[in-house]
Formats: structure tokens, C-alpha cells, sequence
């Protein structure tokens, strides 16, 4: 080959090097484009990416989203018929105080048979008060509660036959023990997730025209299998249930949020939540308790919190929720103690949770009332630097006692507290007499 033809096939292979890098570099900027996160809109009307008054507009939008996006959803009152699902790595924000997820109302029907473990159609006596994509509980007298109720979404209807997905998780008894289906079932929820943010959204459960679903499977507000989760300015409300629920999670956050008017709690982290913080929130008049930590909710923080006015507990405390720190909460008005930790044996119950700095006020009822309440067998308790106090006079004061030791409760530290209007004792342990 000549000199010629030699720099001809030299510039030519340049040229194709350099045609291939240009473009792996376009297609590469594409795909970083493609990648880039978006803000997808919901609106009720007027211009947004996706327009509707309902969950079917809202699940739409939230199934366009990748991670990295933010989904925001602008005011109205969204009628919700089933659960809105939330993908990991996003954030969905509504318009402060005006953009509200509200429960639609409830309905129920009695199983024509029985439904059971696996199942994924169940028949129904009265299959006209239900829909497509409606979401649904299933449950009898037995297995009424916790993890025995099966939430699952009708796909459809044929006669009084509703196929479901996902199937049924026990056997539900049609004759003997009145097994019925409701559409009842967590509002806003994030489900085997991470890096979840919600924020600036108000959930409203309708209670009053609702049936009653506890928090291992419902709530406004609803986290399962999830981590790394922040719920911020948000507001849960009049849900029949629990307000704010989040089991199997890790690293959840409830920051300046409301959770008010619920039949059963406030604030419910549970079922193995380690590293939950909850400051700044506002946990009033719920039908139970404020803040229930349900089992093994550990290494938590909670503070700057104000739990007021809830039926029997403002803070519950029981199976293996330890190495809690609690810091300057106020904790006011509740039915029964301000703090209540729940009867376990030795080896399942609440060690060393610390109270610091919190004001424990005016807690109970004409009959009974305390700051603290502690069962057996909890132990290695630190209740320091609190003002526990009945601030009112005479027949108006309820909290008879500051800190009320049950027989068998473990040790704990008390001391530095500022404890005055006690009609009974400051502390009080039940080996002593009154």
C-alpha cells in the first residue's frame, strides 16, 4: 500500500472514532435527560399533567413517577375509594391546607361463603354496594384485628362474585363467625419503600361513616416494610383507627405534623420500628391513646411534641419498645396518666426509656389520674428534669399522683423533677403506704 492510501484509511478510522464518540456522547446526554427529575402535576381542573377529583387520577400520577420526582397535588378535596400508593424515592406535596385526601364512604356486605386462605374472588350477598378498584377489608367475628385482616383491591365484578388482587391472607368463616367484606383500608400509604417524603397533605378518614380498622393494616396515613420515610406538615385526621401508622419500618420521621379525632391513636409506630423520630408534631383528642409505641419501637426519638386531651394515655409504652429518649414534650389532659407503660414479663418489657424536660400536666379523670403510671416489670427508667405537675386547685385537680410504681415494676431513676399539686403522693411506689 502506498503512502497515499495509508493516510487515507488513517483519516478515515478518525473520522469514524470520532463520529461514535460524538454519538455515545449524545446518547448519553439523552439518557442523562431522560433520568432528569420532574415535577408531575394533579390538578382538579385547569392545566396539570393529570386532572381529576379522585384516587384514580391521583394513583395515575403517582404510577408515572421514577425516583428522584415529585408528585404535587394541588387543593381540593380528593375523594379516595382505595388506598393511594406511593413509589420509593419520591416526594408527593399537596397545597398547604387546602389539598385534602378524604375517605370515601364506607360499605359492607356479608360473605355468601366462606373466604379463605389464598383466595383471589370472593362471593358476596349484596355484590352492588361494591366497584372495580375499590379497596376492600375482609375479616370475621375471630379475625377481626391486627394482621388478621386481609386489605386486598376488587379487579372485578361477575355477579355476586368479586375477584380480587392481592389474594386473601386467612380463612374467613362465613356461617359461624359472620365474615364480611367493607371497604375499609389505609389512606395514604407507602409499601415496601424507600425514601419516601410526604408532605403538606391533610388525610381526612371520614370516620363517621366508616367502619373501625386498627393500625397493623389501616390508618389516614400509612407506612408498611418501609424505611428511610419523613411525614412533614401533614395532618391525619378522623380516621376510624389510628391516625399516623408505620409497622416494619426503619428511620421514619413524623416532623411538624397533626394527628387529631381518630377512634384509636394518634401516632402508632409498631411492629419492629427502630430509629423513629417524631418532633414537633401536634397529637390531640384521639379516642385512645396520643402516642402508642406498639412492639419493639426502638433507639426512637421523641420531642418538642405537645399529646393533649387523648381518651386514655397520652404516651403508651410495652413490648420490648426500649432505648427511647423523650424530651421536652408536653403531655396534658389525658384520661388516664400522661405515660403509661404496659404490664410485660421481665424479658419484654420497656428498659431503659429516658424522660428529660417534658411537662406532664392535668392528667386523668375525676376517678383515677396520674403522671406516670408504670406497670411490671419495666426497669432502668430515667425520669429527670420534668415538670409533673397538677397546675388547677381543689376538686378541679385529677392527677392524683406524680409517678405511680405498680408492684414489681423495675427500677428507675427519678430525680431533679419539679412535682407539686398532687392530691395523693409526688411518687409513690405500691409496697408503701399511702
Amino acid at each position: 500500500m502506498n503512502t497515499r492510501a495509508v493516510s487515507v484509511a488513517v483519516a478515515a478510522t478518525a473520522l469514524a472514532a470520532q463520529l461514535a464518540c460524538s454519538l455515545q456522547s449524545k446518547e448519553s446526554s439523552a439518557n442523562s435527560e431522560h433520568r432528569r427529575a420532574r415535577t408531575v402535576t394533579v390538578a382538579q381542573a385547569g392545566p396539570a399533567d393529570f386532572v381529576g377529583t379522585d384516587n384514580v387520577a391521583l394513583q395515575k400520577a403517582a404510577d408515572s413517577l421514577r425516583p428522584g420526582d415529585t408528585l404535587v397535588i394541588g387543593p381540593g378535596t380528593y375523594a379516595v375509594d382505595n388506598s393511594l400508593f406511593i413509589p420509593s424515592g419520591v416526594t408527593v406535596r399537596g397545597k398547604t391546607g387546602q389539598t385534602i385526601l378524604r375517605k370515601s364512604a364506607g360499605v359492607e356486605s356479608s360473605l355468601a361463603e366462606d373466604g379463605d386462605y389464598g383466595e383471589s374472588q370472593l362471593r358476596v350477598v349484596e355484590p352492588q354496594k361494591f366497584r372495580p378498584g375499590m379497596g376492600i377489608g375482609v375479616a370475621d367475628k375471630l379475625l377481626s384485628s391486627g394482621w388478621d385482616v386481609s386489605i386486598t383491591t376488587i379487579k372485578s365484578i361477575e355477579g355476586n362474585l368479586l375477584r380480587i388482587d392481592p389474594m386473601t391472607l386467612r380463612d374467613y368463616d362465613a356461617e359461624t363467625q359472620l365474615a364480611k367484606v367493607r371497604n375499609t383500608f389505609p389512606i395514604l400509604c407507602a409499601i415496601e419503600t424507600d425514601g419516601v417524603v410526604l408532605e403538606d397533605l391533610i388525610v381526612d378518614g371520614n370516620k363517621s361513616e366508616n367502619a373501625y380498622i386498627d393500625g397493623c393494616r389501616g390508618g389516614a396515613i400509612y407506612l408498611y416494610r418501609s424505611k428511610n420515610a419523613v411525614v412533614r406538615n401533614c395532618v391525619a385526621r378522623n380516621y376510624n383507627g389510628d391516625g399516623i401508622s408505620f409497622q416494619i419500618t426503619d428511620n421514619v420521621q413524623v416532623l411538624n405534623s397533626e394527628s387529631h379525632g381518630h377512634t384509636g391513636y394518634g401516632i402508632h409506630p409498631g411492629t419492629g420500628s427502630p430509629h423513629a423520630t417524631v418532633k414537633g408534631c401536634r397529637i390531640h383528642d384521639n379516642g385512645q391513646v396520643g402516642l402508642f409505641l406498639c412492639w419493639r419501637v426502638r433507639n426512637g426519638r421523641f420531642e418538642d411534641n405537645q399529646i393533649e386531651n387523648n381518651g386514655k394515655y397520652g404516651i403508651s409504652i410495652g413490648h420490648k419498645d426500649t432505648d427511647n429518649v423523650f424530651l421536652n414534650n408536653t403531655i396534658a389532659g389525658n384520661g388516664f396518666s400522661g405515660v403509661y407503660f404496659r404490664k410485660e414479663t421481665l424479658k419484654n418489657s420497656g428498659h431503659r426509656n429516658t424522660f428529660t424536660s417534658n411537662k406532664v400536666l392535668n392528667n386523668g379523670s375525676a376517678k383515677e389520674g396520674y403522671g406516670f403510671y408504670i406497670e411490671p416489670l419495666a426497669g432502668d427508667l430515667v425520669i429527670t428534669k420534668n415538670q409533673i405537675t397538677d397546675t388547677r386547685s381543689g376538686k378541679e385537680r385529677t392527677q392524683r399522683f406524680g409517678v405511680y410504681k405498680a408492684a414489681g415494676a423495675g427500677s428507675m431513676k427519678v430525680e431533679d423533677n419539679k412535682m407539686e399539686g398532687h392530691v395523693e403522693r409526688d411518687v409513690f411506689e405500691v409496697s408503701q403506704r399511702r
